[in-house]
């Protein structure tokens, strides 16, 4: 045990499995631990697009703080327009009206809160391996949490999970009692499993046929992880909704649900709310991502750099790769949790997935070359 292990054992619920390293600071893509300092390939888990100790993140923040730290939505601010400008900006087309929230739970709460609402409809169809939060309503669209901690004893809608890349199965489960189908693209917690585009389009398709709202999960995939600002536009898929966070605050707490005109259209004051969700320091941290990651060009570099993973990452341990972009999966030929911790010993931090065979990268989008050939060199070196 760490010595801030032993401190958060006093009185913290033990409810995390935690890795043997205490960080002191942190600062771009390394965790200062002592007198070691490690590459974060993980990014506490997606969240840290730009790194840690940004300048223009801590000017932001600075900034903010300086001039209001918080306003509740009683009240309209710029700075939370500006965001919700800035992340429209590059959105998929039509998804033009943002509620801000807190965490990807609560945007994907809200989603299927929208759905059953204007529908009048009350089943889900979702995908086995998908996770999409711990909240009564994303918690029953993700996969296998009635079986383990889920908790509740009944879930608000029937849901109807089907096979990944199932186009015959999804055809049939897809139909004009469901209210909406919720998805990721990019399957992080299971491996950074990537779905086949034809069965992507197909879900669409059935959606469209049966007036059924697609709900786009990009929670762990959007605000340029994939390469692109969100794995929606790499599918050519236009989803109903979309949920994004992790990435969007760069580390501080804020998520979004986007939808279109008309269906917000179907909305009125006190349907949705918050108190925390646009708040003014979150919402001066999106506009500054979204400024960074443009402005650094930093698409290309994910573009780049994980292109070069995908060829240099197959030796060692691993077998292949899948994912897209900074969302990749390491598929090894011994369990994920020993090449972790090998890695880790090579001062290198990876996560693991539910799929125990499958390690998972979730880098900062400031990743350079060099830290992909420190990576691809240790796993040659463990063999």
């Amino acid at each position: 045990m760490t010595t801030a292990q032993q401190s958060e054992a006093r009185h913290l619920l033990q409810v995390y499995a935690q890795l043997p390293i205490e960080p002191e600071s942190a600062e771009g893509v390394y965790l200062h631990c002592g007198s070691r300092r490690i590459i974060d390939f993980y990014g506490g888990h997606a969240v840290a697009a730009l790194g840690y100790a940004h300048p223009d993140l801590l000017a932001a923040l600075s900034r903010q703080a300086k001039s209001m730290y918080f306003q509740s939505n009683a009240v309209a601010l710029e700075v939370r327009a500006q965001a919700a400008d800035a992340l429209v900006s590059i959105a998929p087309p039509g998804l033009r009206r943002v509620f801000f929230a807190n965490s990807g739970a609560e945007a994907n709460e809200n989603a299927l809160r929208i759905a059953c609402r204007t529908t009048g409809r009350s089943r889900v169809v979702a995908l086995e391996h998908g996770f999409h939060g711990r909240t009564a309503a994303s918690a029953a669209v993700t996969w296998g949490a009635a079986k383990s901690w889920y908790g509740f004893p009944r879930t608000p809608f029937d849901v109807d999970f089907i096979p990944r890349d199932d186009i015959a199965k999804a055809e049939a489960l897809i139909n004009g009692e469901t209210a909406a189908v919720i998805i990721e693209l990019v399957q992080g917690l299971a491996g950074a499993f990537d779905l086949d585009p034809a069965f992507v389009a197909a879900v669409a398709a059935a959606c469209k046929q049966h007036g059924v709202l697609l709900i786009v999960d990009e929670v762990q995939s959007g605000v340029g992880r994939t390469g692109a600002a969100f794995a929606a536009e790499l599918y050519d898929v236009q989803p109903d909704m979309l949920t994004t966070a992790k990435a969007l605050g760069g580390g501080f707490p804020c998520s979004a649900l986007l939808l279109g005109e008309e269906l917000a259209a179907k909305l009125k004051s006190g349907d949705l709310g918050t108190t925390f969700g646009g708040g003014p320091m979150a919402c001066a941290l999106v506009s500054t991502v979204i400024e960074v990651i443009r402005r650094d060009r930093l698409l290309e570099n994910v573009r780049t750099l994980s292109a070069e993973l995908r060829k240099s990452a197959l030796t060692g341990p691993v077998t292949s790769v899948q994912g897209r972009g900074f969302l990749l999966g390491l598929r090894c030929n011994r369990p994920a949790k020993d090449v972790q911790t090998a890695l880790l010993d090579r001062d290198i931090l990876v996560g693991t997935s539910s799929d125990p065979a499958v390690v998972r990268l979730l880098p900062p989008l400031t990743l350079e070359r060099q830290h992909v050939q420190t990576l691809c060199a240790a796993l040659a070196d463990i063999g």
